[in-house]
């Protein structure tokens, strides 16, 4: 499969396949209001501001290729002895392919943490969460090939019938979202978290032509992950992250190696690197390999800032050497002063 049919492959699936894919990020811990709604307010401050951004097939597709962007805020409030509610909302755009594919969504999510066992060094918490939101998606027709189209011999007839229906460039929807998280909080800053949503409940209908119904396909994802200390300065950060949606899925697991610089209270300077591989399945049968992540992250204080490569490892590499995609995070967090103790992993 040389360049140029690949490009047309990607040219033919922003055209009608993308409307069914949802965004996703791989550094997945760094966005964790588009990973579950129960991760609304989970955090060792009272309130935090999150920024993604991601690029993805830039050498096959140049100027078309995938940007995803992504902004949230959430606040934690403090209910009782020891619980807290929490309150967000995620504001997040996706633009990509040939013809001008974008998607446009603003949610708002809410959770309640209940600690379930626990005492001064140690707590239990189980957390459930919610959120709504309105999606807007359209595209450019226009611009749009279609195989009726190619006479074959790399020619093009762009007023030949293309065989398809569509009366209308843009939707709007509603989405609704569930989740559920459980995190535990042991002595010596040693953590561990496992939750799992459940993404479009609504199943709503995304086609671009009003007379047919094309379900958007639920998607469920289940997450885990933790904080394990080595030494007083080193620690092992594992995660790991699992979606299924119609007949796709994916699996991402990988560890990063965490070197802690200096910690007081919630001021922690610390660096870490490490690397996942996300694995997927065939659009037949059977799975692949299709991408090795390299990470790294530096924390200082209140502020944090991420950066990831996905080396593809999939035959799509043959496209372009350096197929794959850029993600850079960041976030800041506002601490207040505490009257109690604040039990939450590092997320």
């Amino acid at each position: 499969m040389n360049k140029s049919l690949i490009t047309l492959v990607f040219a033919i699936f922003c055209a009608i396949s993308v409307n069914a894919q949802d965004i996703h990020f791989s550094q997945f811990y760094m966005s964790p209001l588009n990973l579950n709604p129960a991760m609304t307010g989970i955090m060792n401050c009272t309130q935090r501001l999150t920024f993604n951004h991601r690029n993805q097939w830039t050498p096959i597709l140049r100027s078309n290729s995938y940007q995803t962007y992504s902004f949230s805020y959430d606040q934690r409030i403090p209910v009782g002895r020891y619980d807290y509610v929490g309150v967000g909302g995620t504001l997040w755009r996706d633009q990509a392919g040939t013809v001008d594919y974008g998607q446009l969504q603003a949610k708002l999510s809410g959770s309640y943490s209940k600690r379930m066992a626990g005492g001064r060094n140690e707590s239990h918490y189980l957390v459930a969460g919610f959120e709504a939101g309105v999606q807007q998606t359209g595209l450019d027709l226009s611009k749009a090939q279609w195989g009726t189209q190619h006479d074959g011999n790399g020619g093009f007839n762009s007023g030949a019938s293309s065989g398809e229906t569509f009366n209308r460039n843009s939707i709007i929807f509603p989405d609704l979202s569930a989740g559920l998280l459980w995190f535990s909080i042991f002595p010596n800053d040693n953590t561990f978290y496992i939750g799992g949503a459940y993404h479009h409940l609504n199943r709503p209908n995304i086609s671009f032509n009003r007379n047919k119904r094309e379900i958007l396909y639920s998607r469920f994802t289940g997450h885990l992950g933790g904080e394990f200390r080595l030494t007083d300065r080193t620690a092992l950060v594992p995660n790991a992250i699992v979606m299924f949606q119609g007949k796709a899925m994916e699996v991402t697991p990988g560890v990063s190696l965490k070197f802690i610089l200096s910690k007081f209270r919630y001021e922690t300077q610390s660096f870490q690197f490490g690397m996942w591989t996300r694995i997927a399945n065939r659009v037949n049968s059977g799975v692949l390999n299709d991408a090795l992540i390299l990470t790294t992250r530096f924390d200082y204080n209140q502020f944090t800032i991420g950066f990831s490569y996905d080396a593809t490892t999939s035959l799509l590499r043959k496209a372009a050497p350096t197929t794959g995609g850029y993600e850079l995070s960041l976030m800041y967090k506002i601490c207040g002063r505490e009257r109690r103790n604040v039990y939450c992993p590092s997320f």
